[in-house]
């Protein structure tokens, strides 16, 4: 992971914490002028939330994590990219990944309004979900038919792959050479904090492992539901054993 955190403990702890699920954090910077980003969390009765973020160190990154970044591109399959962080320093990853000929995922979270026409261009994998899709084409998006229509949109921007997430309806996909449907795992949905995110984690190892898109995306959408049954944001994301064990339950095992 490259980025920033905050000089005092609660920075420590999320460091510590990434080490702990096996994360490499070499290239997470140690900001000594701003405190650490912090998502305040609101789950309704449904398991659905609303997130209010104060962006502290990850609104200081900047051309430094770029360079740092770049380093490590080389030899790396995919790059997993959000709106976190500011704008140009999004887009000039997005342009040190394409240098370096690695896939780029961008999760379009929390959603932006002014996002570069150049960006859209250097993204293989855009994954909104149903009101970041419409916040992003300018119209309701909140079924498979809508969904489909937002993905074209996407394309006509320049992405190769749009994939519009329906929570608990589905994925659809979409890209120049087809349009496809993948169905959500049926869960008891407890908290569908960071169930995007690990959506896009899962995603991206399956591209990481050569599968196909479509084989992908069941990994995404099986990681999300796992998070979904968890309450919580990291403590929520499945580890290889147990998205291992969902896989071969739910699908091996039909």
């Amino acid at each position: 992971m490259v980025g920033r955190v905050g000089a005092h403990s609660f920075g420590a702890e999320l460091i510590q914490g990434l080490q702990v699920a096996g994360v490499k954090t070499d290239n997470i910077f140690i900001d000594e002028t701003t405190s650490s980003g912090v998502a305040i969390i609101t789950v309704d009765d449904r398991g659905e939330n609303e997130i209010v973020v104060i962006p502290g160190a990850n609104g200081k990154v900047n051309q430094d994590d770029v360079n740092r970044l770049s380093v490590i591109l080389p030899g790396s399959e995919v790059l997993l990219l959000q709106f976190e962080v500011p704008m140009t320093p999004v887009l000039e990853a997005a342009r040190a990944a394409k240098k370096a000929g690695v896939k780029v995922i961008l999760d379009p979270a929390p959603v932006q309004t002014n996002v570069p026409d150049e960006l859209y261009s250097l993204i293989d994998i855009i994954t909104p979900n149903e009101v970041e899709a419409a916040q992003l084409v300018g119209f309701a998006v909140d079924s498979q038919e809508s969904a489909k229509l937002a993905a074209t949109v996407l394309l006509q921007k320049g992405v190769k792959n749009a994939i519009v997430k329906l929570g608990a309806k589905g994925v659809v996909c979409a890209n120049n050479e087809d349009t496809f449907f993948v169905s959500a795992f049926s869960i008891d949905a407890v908290d569908t904090v960071a169930a995007g995110d690990a959506f896009n984690g899962g995603l991206a190892a399956g591209l990481a492992s050569g599968l196909s898109l479509r084989e992908c995306i069941v990994w995404g959408a099986a990681a999300g539901a796992i998070a979904a049954t968890k309450p919580g944001a990291q403590p929520s994301l499945p580890d290889r054993f147990t998205f291992d064990l969902f896989l071969k339950e739910r699908i091996l095992g039909k």
